[in-house]
């Protein structure tokens, strides 16, 4: 049997995040850098929008029926229909995909990206990538939401960056954008791709930042879920068919692997509250980079 990532009581520790009757699951926040007296691009990048375009209408065969699912299981499918309901949480609506802020981040910038094609939607992503045209669309849109993660990365870490400095002091001396030194690469720590195994009927791709740093990485399988092969980058699709990674005995063994911090390689074992810590101290080291 493949495991998943997350089962209901991730979803239902200590508020309803999960959809229900049109309700708009709580949005998450950051408190990695101090307040903008006012706002900037970036910030308008990640502000809620209002409307949106309405739509068209074993591991790799298609989810069951919604009717055979727990309620949160399905929660993806409203934001998919109806955006529009979800101000705080959705990012950018388009006719193919919906953008939306995880309710649940595993790290500083988690976003999640839902394709609106009813014959795609309820498919596992190794079935539904076999379209050509389909993921070459995915991987289009993709590109674009990593941009927008990457650049809310910028504006939460930048303060902080020692790579981002010389930018940031030309910025605040009023030097034109198209004369500014170049900062530090932000996209390059957002990573798109998929679970093995995912945890949500309907096919969504994770947008994430590497570092990790959230309360609400809480057990092996976050973590592991992330930082093993069972987190499957978007270019690499379409998949071989004797890719290992499409065997669920493979992606099982991934997710109870022993704990390897992403940055460092520091092997933790078992010892999941020593990782948390150790990510912590990581986290500072990395956003200062």
């Amino acid at each position: 049997m493949a495991e998943a990532a997350e089962d209901g009581e991730d979803f239902l520790d200590d508020s309803p995040h999960v959809p229900r009757d049109g309700a708009d699951p709580p949005a998450s926040t950051s408190q990695t850098a101090p307040p903008d007296k006012k706002r900037n691009a970036f910030a308008e990048l990640m502000s809620p929008k209002l409307k949106a375009p309405k739509s068209d209408a074993s591991d790799t065969k298609p989810h069951r029926s919604l009717k055979s699912l727990s309620p949160w299981k399905g929660a993806l499918l409203d934001y998919i229909k109806h955006p529009e309901r979800f101000p705080d949480s959705v990012l950018r609506a388009t006719p193919n995909t919906v953008l939306i802020k995880d309710s649940f981040p595993k790290a500083t910038i988690h976003l999640l990206l839902l394709p609106r094609s009813p014959k795609h939607h309820d498919l596992h992503p190794h079935e539904a990538f076999k379209d050509a045209e389909f993921l070459a669309m995915m991987k289009e849109e993709a590109a674009s939401a990593a941009q927008i993660a990457a650049a809310e990365l910028g504006r939460q870490l930048s303060p902080f960056s020692a790579a981002s400095k010389a930018r940031n002091d030309a910025m605040d001396a009023g030097i034109p954008y198209d004369e500014l030194p170049p900062g530090r690469d932000y996209l390059s720590d957002i990573r798109v791709g998929i679970h093995a195994h995912p945890s949500m009927a309907h096919l969504h791709v994770h947008i994430i930042s590497r570092d990790m740093h959230s309360d609400r990485l809480k057990h092996r399988k976050h973590y592991n879920s992330f930082n093993t092969s069972f987190f499957i980058p978007v270019a690499d699709y379409p998949l071989d068919e004797d890719d290992e990674r499409l065997r669920t005995s493979f992606q099982n063994a991934n997710l109870s692997k022993e704990f390897v911090c992403w940055r460092c390689k520091k092997v933790f074992g078992n010892k999941f509250a020593e990782l948390k810590r150790h990510l912590n101290e990581e986290f500072e080291n990395w956003k200062r980079e």
